[in-house]
């Protein structure tokens, strides 16, 4: 995560945004700061006046990686998906994988000196080193205020299934980092996709789903997604996405519902008045057909990952299935004044939370955690680094309880 605050936001030529000012009251994801330019383009304005960019996320499907684990590379194929996949292949500007090997490059090549000229193997994309083109500070192209068809680009020209195209802003306070893209959810997507027998056909509620990235991967499988939030303006963000990939979701049949959920407050916001309110008819779905719940990138702040918890603890006591939980979080490292050293305390306070869930007895559900080992291949293109991670909770129904029903139904307080 960077801290940073891009120059005056107006629809000035480009040259306006080649230099960016540093500041400690903004964050940008490293996912932006990270995208080649040509693929991030300002559309719009939101509600509140920030700008809105449209980025483009390739999807890379290998045949062998549904039955091999391993696989990453191969041969890749585009055109329409069967049912509940996604497949596509390696845009042009994304081949640096791929063999270009040809019967005369296996020569020895000399330079103009004379000298061997020894040519590296390419990396592969899932290397630590991003394809593409170098990465340079952050200077978005500026497009006509809500101009639309942005993404002429090749990739959309060979398969449109290629991309997941997600709007998103950049440099945002800290309060509003759910409008940008987190590898961490680009890491929850790559589990999706690589595990999509475990979603087939579920109902999956995502809590904190921001730009809604992670609850599209999902819907390409799942039945029925419950993308949720706060805030008006966020969660027309998530529903401009989901229409803007809906080519993605038409094979696979799954529904997208956008809802507020807040994670401060107890109950669901059923007032027909307020935007993405909950209807009685919803409540009842999500509580009698959820067995999966999902967050990413939601565990940076004690407070809200207090909120995050206490809010699947009451969720979990309130579904009629067992379910499991699925959270990414990336293990952030910061130095502090008070320690005098490189700590990770939003990870580690997460980290003993895990620990306290594990260490609940005599409840009405019975609470187990276990890391995912990320080796799974990488089906979309980003860095995926060390410090990303992937954690399960099992939730099981007790039995036979020691405590009553009436305590164990509010395990946190």
């Amino acid at each position: 995560m960077v801290t940073v605050e891009p120059g005056p936001w107006s629809l000035a030529p480009a040259l306006a945004m080649d230099e960016i000012t540093f500041r400690s009251d903004t964050v940008l994801s490293d996912v932006h700061l990270y995208t080649p330019n040509q693929r991030r383009l300002m559309v719009r304005l939101n509600g509140m006046g920030q700008p809105v960019f449209l980025s483009q996320f390739k999807l890379l499907w290998d045949r062998d990686s549904q039955t091999d684990s391993g696989a990453e590379g191969g041969d890749h194929t585009e055109g329409t998906p069967p049912a509940g996949t996604i497949c596509s292949r390696v845009g042009a500007s994304l081949q640096a994988g791929a063999s270009t090997t040809t019967p005369e490059g296996l020569a020895a090549q000399l330079d103009e000196d004379g000298d061997l000229d020894v040519v590296r193997r390419p990396r592969a994309a899932s290397a630590s080193e991003p394809p593409g083109p170098p990465r340079d500070k952050v200077h978005p192209t500026i497009l006509m205020q809500e101009e639309d068809d942005v993404l002429g680009d090749e990739a959309l020209e060979s398969s449109p299934y290629n991309v997941i195209k997600i709007e998103h802003t950049m440099a945002t306070p800290l309060e509003d980092v759910g409008k940008q893209v987190w590898r961490g959810a680009l890491l929850l997507a790559d589990y999706i996709l690589f595990q999509r027998d475990l979603f087939q056909g579920r109902t999956v509620l995502e809590l904190g789903a921001g730009t809604g990235l992670a609850s599209i991967i999902a819907a390409t499988v799942a039945q029925t997604v419950y993308c949720t939030d706060v805030g008006a303006d966020l969660l027309a963000m998530c529903q401009r996405n989901i229409a803007l990939n809906s080519h993605l979701l038409a094979s696979g049949g799954g529904v997208i519902k956008v809802k507020e959920l807040d994670w401060l407050r107890d109950d669901l916001c059923t007032d027909p008045e307020v935007p993405f309110s909950w209807s009685e008819e919803d409540i009842c779905h999500l509580y009698g057909h959820t067995t999966i719940l999902l967050a990413a990138e939601v565990f940076y702040d004690d407070d809200l990952t207090d909120a995050v918890f206490k809010t699947l603890s009451r969720l979990a006591h309130k579904l009629k299935n067992a379910c499991t939980a699925i959270l990414s979080v990336e293990k952030r490292l910061n130095f502090t004044l008070r320690h005098l050293d490189v700590t990770c305390e939003a990870y580690d306070h997460f980290r003993g939370w895990l620990r306290r869930l594990e260490g609940l007895a005599g409840g009405r559900l019975r609470f187990a955690v276990e890391p995912v080992d990320a080796s799974f291949p990488q089906l979309l293109v980003y860095e995926r680094i060390q410090q990303l991670e992937l954690w399960k909770i099992f939730v099981e129904p007790v039995t036979d309880p020691i405590m009553s029903v009436d305590k164990a139904s509010q395990p946190f307080s």
